[in-house]
């Protein structure tokens, strides 16, 4: 039975709807999605958490940043890094707020030239730069997996790890102390420690880097190292050019990226220096891990 022309001029009509609808569809949805993650706002819209060990000056921080970008969703937590208590404090409470974390950046550091120890008993170098470091970041992987395939940890090192081996001597107690030679050993312990996680949890989807920020005129660098800071004065980068591998860290996309690996420049680097023999010193970073672990006391 051939169709009457009234059945053709429906079926075409409905048809046109049925276009007109899904077009209008599309349109819409794509509007909605540019506005969301396309503009302006979305690109500064990241939910950033900053941790920091004083209140005062993280709030100070706080505003300027809100400021600087108009972006409200920057949110304040306080601990002292050099605390495993204070560290698995905030961790117990933010984890309660069940919330993704995407990127973990790794930026508390300390350069202190006198011997000094922490109430828990540490060398407060190592706490804060080594201890602090492994904490944190094994606290936060429940967190970190929630955001999985994306998420990664960026943990800011420093040249000054291609000046010495791995060590076993964590709170530098074997020998007359250095407080820069020791800053040096945990940052070699940070890039061995990005090695061993990528391995730990290369199925957790989860990406793992050290970089190095270069030499930044920054406030520590000049309390620390006051005679570097002068003979290198106006030579430094400033501190947005030594953040800027850590954003780049943050934002490629991962099938880009090598975890385990050490950056500088937006680009993987060496992590030994020629002749220099450290490359077989990271063979111990198992039993520092277990060290750590212990010091740490969180179980495997």
């Amino acid at each position: 039975m051939q169709p009457t022309l009234l059945q053709i001029q429906i079926h075409i009509s409905i048809r046109a709807l049925t276009m007109f609808l899904l077009k209008t569809w599309r349109l819409t949805a794509f509007s909605l999605y540019g506005y969301l993650n396309f503009t302006k706002s979305a690109f500064f819209g990241a939910t950033v958490y900053m941790v920091c060990r004083n209140k005062e000056r993280g709030e100070e921080a706080l505003s300027r940043i809100q400021s600087m970008t108009g972006n409200q969703n920057i949110h304040l937590e306080v601990c002292d890094l050099s605390s495993v208590s204070d560290i698995k404090s905030f961790a117990s409470q933010f984890s309660s707020k069940d919330v993704p974390v995407h990127v973990l950046v790794n930026n508390a550091g300390l350069l202190e030239n006198k011997r000094i120890t922490t109430p828990e008993g540490y060398e407060l170098n190592f706490a804060v730069n080594a201890l602090g470091t492994y904490t944190m970041t094994e606290l936060m992987m429940p967190l970190l997996e929630k955001a999985a395939p994306d998420a990664r940890v960026i943990t800011v090192s420093s040249g000054g790890m291609y000046q010495t081996p791995l060590t076993k001597d964590l709170q530098f107690s074997e020998t007359s102390f250095d407080g820069v030679q020791q800053y040096a050993r945990n940052k070699r312990v940070q890039v061995a420690l990005t090695e061993k996680w990528a391995e730990m949890y290369k199925t957790k989807g989860i990406g793992f880097y050290s970089m190095h920020p270069g030499w930044a005129e920054t406030p520590g660098v000049a309390k620390s190292l006051p005679g570097f800071s002068k003979a290198f004065s106006g030579k430094l980068r400033t501190s947005e050019e030594g953040a800027d591998t850590v954003i780049w860290l943050a934002l490629q996309p991962k099938e880009k990226l090598v975890s385990g690996a050490f950056y500088f420049d937006r680009a993987e680097a060496p992590k030994h220096l020629m002749f220099a023999a450290t490359k077989g010193s990271h063979a111990a970073i198992d039993s520092i891990v277990d060290n750590l672990r212990s010091l740490a006391a969180i179980s495997s």
